[in-house]
């Protein structure tokens, strides 16, 4: 017996599952071909899928229902109705107006001679061409099936098509969180679709393994073993981040957990739950449902080396993420040390929350962003010859503890400036210019509007901002009105008035960010 596999229950074979319909389009201006067709086909079942008809009476009505309907299979269509040519001007709507050349165009005439079989087929992009006296019960069926068949044969190839784009997309920038979920959900809409074209597909992982987004696991009953939609397609786009016993029935979470205890790929009538193997952590699983026929031996191994594949990617990001987690943090608690703050104080955190926030709203690309999270951290870095004293000092400064002061501008500068790596050339900028000002007036340099870089000017902003909303040695807590009045008086002298009118516009979002780091008491 092959240990990698595990077989559910059969069901009584006689018991049939609806699996949906195909739509079937009929296009004739005579009420009666509509009642024929419907009677002929009306006991019809291809892959476990019934017919669902939909009527027109006319070339006009048909273009209608084409433009609300995206899922139409076949369509039978009638050439003379309000004019003598009026299928084929829907045949030629539906192929080059909507470019659409998935749906099968079947003509069917009660006058072969005023449109010749030979010309449409050349003429027209049409898949079938019959006879209205030809078209006996038993060849409507089997026209039907071979249309149906083509159908579904091309809709699994296009959805091959787009979970391939997909991963292909993903692969530009793999190791980024967001393009690891887009990764994952190539890998579900390539497998489902081979698997029978099944739109319902859901990658799941453990609390332990989602350290690559940001999940609600707020709940403190659930423990760190708890299963976790990661990425999904279908019904289970929707779900992401989603306990999976939130998600799913009862008795499909039971399979789940049976594939996760027993590191095994389980089988049920209509549905797969697959175990990915880890070597970091507990595995995961690929969840396939809805699939509209049994699973084969030759489908059975192709689940196999996809969930193998995908486990191996997901594991190597998540090694990837974890290092730049680790970055990030060392980079914070460096700041924190060489500014003399304690680790009670979150003022490091809200100003990259902030500056992030700040930058996104400036039009920073998504490169500068992620560099500029790094960088922040480190603005003060020169600090650290000030003496401790000085920062803490209450009552006015001399002249002496100014120049002291303002000499860590240029010193952080020297510290970072010879680097080749473009997040601590980001920081060395950082530190020598937070200091100056729009109007010019500020130091080392004296640089005036954007002479100074938009990093920087934004540096500024959030670190004055940060300094004003909360409490400080030499001062306490501003209240938020005494704060936006003091932005709006500096701007255009001490900020930028742009970034300004940016935070203004959405101040709140700037003070929840206060709320959710508050320095420790």
């Amino acid at each position: 017996m092959n240990d990698d596999f595990l077989f559910a229950e059969d069901d009584d074979e006689n018991e049939v599952e609806d699996l949906g319909c195909w739509k079937v389009l009929i296009v004739d201006d005579e009420p009666e071909v509509h009642a024929v067709t419907k009677l002929a086909l009306n006991d019809f079942s291809l892959n476990g899928k019934s017919l669902e008809f939909v009527s027109a009476h006319s070339g006009e009505e048909a273009k209608r229902i084409f433009e609300t309907h995206n899922d139409i299979a076949v369509v039978l269509l009638d050439v003379v109705m309000e004019t003598d040519d009026a299928g084929l001007q829907v045949a030629d709507y539906i192929r080059n107006e909507l470019d659409n050349h998935f749906t099968r165009i079947i003509l069917r005439t009660g006058q072969p001679g005023q449109a010749p079989e030979k010309d449409v087929i050349i003429n027209y992009d049409i898949n079938d061409y019959k006879s209205k006296t030809e078209l006996t019960a038993q060849k409507l069926f089997t026209v039907i099936i071979a249309a149906l068949r083509s159908y579904r044969d091309i809709i699994v190839i296009e959805e091959n098509r787009r979970g391939l784009e997909k991963i292909i997309d993903a692969s530009v920038d793999l190791f980024s969180s967001r393009s690891l979920e887009k990764f994952m959900q190539g890998i579900i809409q390539q497998l489902a679709s081979i698997l029978g074209c099944s739109k319902d597909a859901a990658y799941i992982t453990t609390a332990v393994a989602t350290t690559s987004r940001t999940i609600n696991t707020n709940n403190s009953q659930l423990g760190k073993d708890e299963l976790y939609v990661f990425a999904g397609n279908g019904e289970y786009a929707s779900k992401e981040g989603v306990p999976l016993k939130d998600a799913i029935s009862a008795e499909e979470y039971a399979l789940c957990a049976q594939a996760m205890r027993d590191k095994q790929i389980v089988y049920a009538e209509d549905h797969v739950v697959a175990y990915c193997n880890s070597k970091t952590h507990d595995g995961a699983l690929l969840y396939l449902s809805g699939l509209p026929r049994r699973i084969g031996d030759n489908d059975r191994h192709l689940v196999k080396r996809f969930s193998d594949s995908v486990q191996l990617a997901f594991d190597n990001v998540l090694k990837t993420v974890d290092v730049e987690a680790t970055q990030k943090e060392i980079i914070e608690r460096l700041g924190r040390a060489l500014e003399h703050e304690s680790n009670a104080s979150n003022h490091l955190t809200r100003m990259v929350e902030m500056a992030q926030l700040l930058a996104e709203k400036a039009g920073l690309s998504e490169q500068d962003l992620d560099t500029l999270r790094l960088a922040i951290p480190l603005h003060d870095i020169g600090t650290s010859i000030v003496p401790k004293a000085i920062l803490k000092k209450t009552t006015p400064l001399t002249e002496e503890e100014v120049f002291n002061i303002r000499q860590h501008a240029e010193f952080g500068y020297q510290i970072l400036q010879d680097s080749s790596r473009p997040t601590v050339q980001l920081a060395a900028m950082l530190a020598k210019q937070h200091h100056e000002r729009w109007d010019g007036t500020g130091y080392p340099d004296g640089l005036k509007g954007e002479e100074i870089d938009i990093k920087s000017r934004i540096a500024t902003l959030v670190d004055v901002f940060d300094a004003l909303i909360n409490s400080r040695p030499y001062k306490p807590a501003w209240t938020v009105d005494k704060v936006e009045a003091v932005l709006k008086e500096e701007s255009g002298k001490h900020f930028d008035p742009h970034l300004v009118e940016c935070m203004l516009n959405d101040l709140p979002a700037f003070i929840a960010i206060q709320a959710q780091y508050p320095d420790a008491k």
